[in-house]
């Protein structure tokens, strides 16, 4: 396989030397070593832009960094809105560069790519509309050194995984606290992409492959475009990596284990870049090149990947634009969406799979065993491949959702993702449902800020609520349904009850002193028999609660008319029909 990638490699190289005589890159420049600074690359798209009249360079939005994110924008007809292009069954294609600046291959693809179509050397769909975020982590690509991955293999010198503030960007796409996030979710629902593709290297177990493949989980897609995805797309796409001598795998999601016994597909939950946007009914693609390749070899095999794309566009482009744009008019009167998928491993595919085999020798560092891949010893077979998942939560849609306006955290997300708000224009009495947070888990250490709840548990009431003219109301009969759900349903994994958004309601503001509210609670009792042989019940299941004093009372007041209404009452309100 060596022979055959230095083969494709060179050949690649050859077919790009006409082209780097006037637009060269480092990249080719070093010979596959080097990778540009930041103002390099935007320099590089602004020349671009400067000399084409296809291609546009604008800045949408700033980042943590301080500066702008830039989007460049390809149209043949120079139109360079996405209104227009949607209105005119135009398909889009929207690529993200350099999410972890470390792993920087999309950047020098994308810069190769684009100048090849430029110049007549790739072709691309007559009505392809593209976009590229050429470095989306600027804070990260800035933070430049040579030893911040330390098991990858080139270039030179690149980019830190942490932004500006030292948050994991692909962890950031639901709760965006990065200026990064807020900026692309714009972005994002602006171009409303039919195909996204989030540029990656891998880390984890070695084997032959130099390109692997997230694909957006089929299942959580769902409609015709989930199915085509399973049964067509991805299907083309590892057959076209084939042809070009890049043999592809899906990502290589075998932590703890073997790859030659197999592994589930990795779920890309909302938070990823993938999984926020199939919330939108895109086709959504994460690549994985293999950390442990050269760097010119990685390079090309996104290169590869990007004209396999293309190809498949150029056959398939009207039928994914149809496809996208009939499941995202579905989602509005679609009656239950499904969240908190689960693997099921009765169903496997077999794939094949180019590793190297793994054992077993002493560490020279403790004497104790440790896991080795030996090169010398590649092999190619059949592993199994699990890629369906069921859901482990069904939920009806209701009517709308009502959202006080002091929850404006929750209403600013909702806004930048191109969800329809109403204001209420006057106070008024509403039925609705309520949510009670009866149980959940929380995460003892934090992740990207926050302390993740979990196996979040909830109880329901109706009730006759007032609320104030200017509070919002989210009807749900809009193409954003899905994402509406997973965001506002608490139970959701990636809920913003989940990340923390609402964990005000956790804490009680008021209380009681027991030796005042021991008479009060009396009282209580008494004039309400049914609470007090409740108590008694409770009090013969759990001899905790009947050896306490202070339990029952706290049992009493949480029942008694003077427990705060807020207090783990979810601020989101279903209104049913």
């Amino acid at each position: 396989m060596k022979k055959t990638l230095f083969s494709i490699v060179a050949l690649l190289y050859s077919c790009l030397v006409l082209a780097q005589s006037q637009y060269p890159t480092l990249f080719e420049a070093s010979q596959g070593k080097e990778t540009p600074v930041y103002a390099d690359v935007i320099q590089y798209f602004r020349t671009l832009a400067n000399d084409f009249e296809e291609v546009k360079l604008v800045e949408m939005g700033t980042t943590d960094s301080g500066m702008p994110l830039h989007v460049v924008l390809y149209d043949r007809e120079q139109v360079f809105d996405p209104k227009k292009w949607h209105e005119a069954n135009r398909l889009v294609i929207f690529i993200n560069n350099g999410i972890h600046p470390g792993e920087p291959d999309g950047i020098d693809a994308s810069m190769m790519f684009l100048r090849d179509v430029l110049l007549g050397k790739q072709q691309v769909p007559q009505d392809l509309a593209l976009a590229i975020i050429p470095v989306y982590n600027i804070g990260g690509h800035l933070n430049r050194g040579s030893f911040s991955r330390v098991n990858q293999n080139g270039p030179e010198e690149y980019g830190f995984r942490g932004n500006a503030r030292n948050f994991d960007l692909n962890r950031d796409f639901i709760k965006a606290d990065t200026k990064n996030a807020r900026s692309f979710q714009l972005i994002f629902n602006w171009l409303a992409p039919h195909i996204f593709i989030d540029t990656h290297v891998s880390n984890g177990a070695d084997y032959q492959h130099v390109m692997t493949l997230i694909s957006t989980q089929h299942n959580r897609l769902g409609g015709q475009t989930g199915e085509y995805l399973e049964k067509e797309l991805n299907p083309k796409l590892y057959e076209g990596m084939k042809t070009k001598d890049f043999p592809m795998v899906p990502y290589v999601n075998a932590w703890g284990g073997k790859p030659e016994d197999g592994w589930p597909q990795f779920k890309d939950n909302g938070r990823y870049s993938s999984g926020y946007a199939a919330l939108f009914n895109t086709l959504s693609f994460m690549p994985e090149t293999h950390m442990l390749k050269p760097y010119d070899q990685r390079v090309m095999s996104t290169y590869a990947l990007l004209q396999t794309f293309m190809e498949i566009a150029l056959h398939d482009h009207a039928k994914i634009v149809n496809m996208v744009k009939e499941d995202r008019g579905q989602r509005k009167s679609q009656s239950h969406f499904d969240l908190n998928h689960t693997l099921n491993r009765e169903y496997v595919k077999m794939i094949e799979f180019r590793g190297y085999e793994s054992g077993q020798k002493p560490s020279e560092i403790s004497g104790l065993p440790r896991l080795y891949y030996d090169r010398s010893r590649p092999f190619t077979k059949e592993v199994k491949f699990y890629d369906t998942y069921e859901a482990g939560l069904s939920i009806e849609k209701p009517k709308a959702y009502i959202i006080p306006q002091g929850w404006f955290t929750v209403i600013e997300n909702l806004q930048r993702n191109g969800v329809r708000l109403e204001t209420l224009r006057s106070d008024t009495l509403l039925p609705v449902t309520i949510y009670h947070m009866a149980d959940f888990q929380t995460a003892q250490r934090p992740f990207e800020g926050h302390y993740l709840h979990s196996q979040i548990k909830i109880e329901k009431s109706q009730a006759l609520l007032p609320f104030r003219a200017g509070d919002f109301l989210v009807t749900m009969n809009q193409e954003k349904n899905r994402y509406i759900m997973e965001v506002l349903e608490p139970e959701g994994e990636d809920s913003f009850f989940a990340w923390n958004f609402f964990d005000t309601i956790l804490q009680a503001k008021e209380g009681y002193s027991a030796y005042v509210f021991e008479d009060l609670a009396a009282d209580f009792l008494r004039t309400h028999p049914e609470i007090k042989a409740a108590l008694e019940a409770a009090k013969k299941e759990d001899a905790a609660l009947a050896n306490s004093g202070p339990a029952q009372l706290r049992w009493v007041y949480e029942r008694s008319p003077w427990k705060e209404k807020e207090h783990n009452r979810y601020p989101v309100f279903r209104i049913e029909n």
